[in-house]
């Protein structure tokens, strides 16, 4: 039965630009043409998903206070960081199998970053493409790598050399997703990834197709500690960002280690289900932080709205995911850069209603308890 699931798993293979009222909206389009399997894989989480619905809740707990008499016009989205100068307060997020959303994968999502322009893509290991058939989509455009490490570390110095060759400036360690989370939706399709992971397949026993996450899980490294962050940054060379941040007292472990920045994420609720919304974690670990690395924030954002108040708690610049793969299941590259255009739309709306004219004045903007 499984190969006969696989035979018939159907990405979808339209181009086209789409009109973006909502990225809500997005995924009710994108269940329409998904697979079933691919679509639970993508926009599923964990258990009953209460930390998935807490990441929406989350935003609504802070309110925007907007100025007025602010002299505020055509606000300013571009920003920077660790040397790179981006147009966008925004990245692509690291997510595995975008060809569960589109038959050209990860290199039709790096198109759409490129035509988007001014941006970082981060690229997964549990990629179904080669890094060459992504640079083809990229053309240059800077990225960052995510990795998900061997237990054995001369796979993991042969995968971080490969990626250093393909030109990531940085390392993200996942350092939440050392086993599947109860995704219980993966579990009732019986799914299973219906092509391979060439980054991984080195280390795994088959090369990822027919594979289910909690296989594929098993073969990588589950002890994952302080130590791995140092190795991984003296023998890249590169800066590390340690990924799945959700407490002050790990993102001081990690820049204790040698992180050069702190990515406060829960992984989109896929990992531990009834832990917090991302975003009521993030104030409380930049205070922590206390500006020594730059923070990377995902899990949640949908508005640009988010993008103002994620940056207003603390963090440097937002990573976007699920938003992204429904954009390239519903229009291919183009699609992604629909998605990417109307959030750079968006914030640029919230941020002059909010009278911040740079991104460093949204970092200063102060937010409302709405629960007050």
């Amino acid at each position: 039965m499984v190969d006969e699931q696989i035979i018939k798993y159907d990405a979808p293979t339209v181009e086209q630009k789409i009109d973006v009222i909502s990225t809500y909206r997005l995924e009710d389009q994108a269940r329409e043409v998904v697979p079933k399997g691919g679509f639970d894989y993508i926009s599923g989480a964990s258990g009953e998903e209460y930390t998935l619905k807490q990441n929406n809740e989350a935003w609504k707990r802070k309110g925007i206070l907007p100025r007025v008499l602010a002299d505020v016009e055509n606000p300013d989205t571009s920003t920077s960081i660790l040397g790179h100068d981006i147009k966008v307060p925004f990245i692509m997020a690291p997510i595995a199998a975008h060809g569960l959303a589109h038959a050209t994968k990860e290199a039709g999502t790096a198109k759409g970053i490129a035509e988007f322009g001014g941006t970082i893509m981060s690229i997964s290991a549990y990629s179904g493409a080669t890094f060459e058939e992504i640079e083809k989509g990229l053309d240059g455009s800077p990225r960052w790598f995510q990795i998900y490490m061997s237990k054995d570390d001369e796979m993991n110095k042969n995968i971080l050399d490969e990626a250093k060759a393909d030109g990531a400036t940085a390392i993200i360690l996942t350092a939440d997703a050392t086993l599947s989370g109860n995704r219980e939706k993966d579990m009732l399709n019986k799914f299973v990834y219906p092509f391979g992971m060439p980054i991984v397949s080195r280390y795994l026993t088959g090369s990822g197709k027919n594979m289910s996450l909690n296989n594929i899980y098993a073969q990588s490294k589950q002890k994952i500690c302080p130590a791995d962050v140092k190795f991984i940054s003296d023998y890249s060379g590169l800066p590390v960002f340690v990924k799945g941040i959700q407490t002050p007292e790990d993102a001081v472990l990690a820049i204790g280690a040698g992180a050069a920045g702190v990515w406060v994420s829960n992984h989109g609720g896929r990992q531990l289900d009834e832990a917090p919304g991302s975003f009521d974690t993030l104030a409380e670990i930049s205070k922590a932080v206390a500006g020594r690395v730059p923070i990377v924030f995902d899990s949640g954002i949908r508005r640009g709205e988010h993008i103002f108040k994620a940056l207003a708690s603390g963090a440097d610049i937002v990573a976007v995911g699920r938003p992204v793969l429904y954009g390239l299941a519903l229009g291919g590259w183009k699609g992604v850069k629909s998605v990417l255009d109307y959030f750079e739309t968006d914030l640029r709306r919230v941020m002059q209603l909010a009278g911040t004219q740079t991104i460093e004045d949204v970092k200063n903007a102060r937010l409302f308890d709405m629960k007050k």
